[in-house]
């Protein structure tokens, strides 16, 4: 018997709930995984279930979090290596995870995750370009002084620095952006993370009959 509950929404839309996924599946929970597909706007059925309305919410072992940076945190008390080792190291991941969390507006406004388009060239204004830009600088100062070895952020093991970012990845690649070769490399590597890979082929399953027009239209 499972000893928890993740609650996802749909997984072609839901860049939170990618988040959620990963930081649960990197600490290697068991849970049962809920999906509720998601309605243009709020949604009657996560707005029962979650304390905050919104996906992805965890249930485990009696413990109830919502938010992704907060599941980050509680999965790291039961994997700690989900954040780096060295101490410098982690307080940077964390930074720049929290940074995520609460930031980059402009970009998710002008390009809403969907992994079942090729949107290259749309929703870009002055604003999500600035996000863009920033991130890849971002990306940048992080593997320069911390992921030389890997491929990833922190080196060789994908982390929940990583897992903030991947939906990120997920609007890089279907909108196109411009990105320095470095960044460009690292989206691919996210992409071809097997939990990302896996998460990607589970949205391609999903029914026609869950996609929104406001998504599906934007060109």
């Amino acid at each position: 018997m499972a000893d928890g509950r993740l609650y996802i929404g749909t997984r072609r839309y839901s860049s939170w709930s990618l988040r959620g996924w990963l930081l649960v599946k990197l600490a290697r929970l068991d849970v049962e995984e809920i999906l509720i597909p998601l309605a243009g706007g709020s949604t009657e059925e996560v707005r029962r279930i979650s304390p905050n309305g919104l996906v992805p919410y965890l249930e485990h072992r009696g413990a109830k979090i919502w938010e992704s940076i907060a599941i980050a945190e509680y999965c790291a008390e039961l994997e700690p290596g989900l954040w780096p080792t060295d101490r410098l190291a982690r307080g940077h991941a964390r930074s720049i995870a929290a940074e995520m969390h609460a930031g980059f507006r402009e970009l998710r406004i002008a390009m809403p995750m969907n992994l079942g388009r090729n949107y290259a060239g749309l929703g870009q204004n002055p604003g999500s370009l600035a996000d863009i830009a920033h991130i890849d600088r971002l990306w940048a100062a992080t593997r320069e002084q911390y992921g030389a070895s890997g491929a990833y952020l922190f080196g060789t093991a994908f982390n929940a620095a990583d897992a903030m970012f991947a939906p990120v990845v997920a609007r890089f690649l279907t909108y196109g952006v411009p990105l320095s070769k470095p960044a460009q490399a690292y989206c691919e590597a996210i992409r071809a993370n097997p939990l990302v890979a896996h998460w990607y082929a589970q949205a391609a399953e999903e029914p026609a009959s869950w996609q929104l027009e406001k998504y599906e239209k934007l060109a």
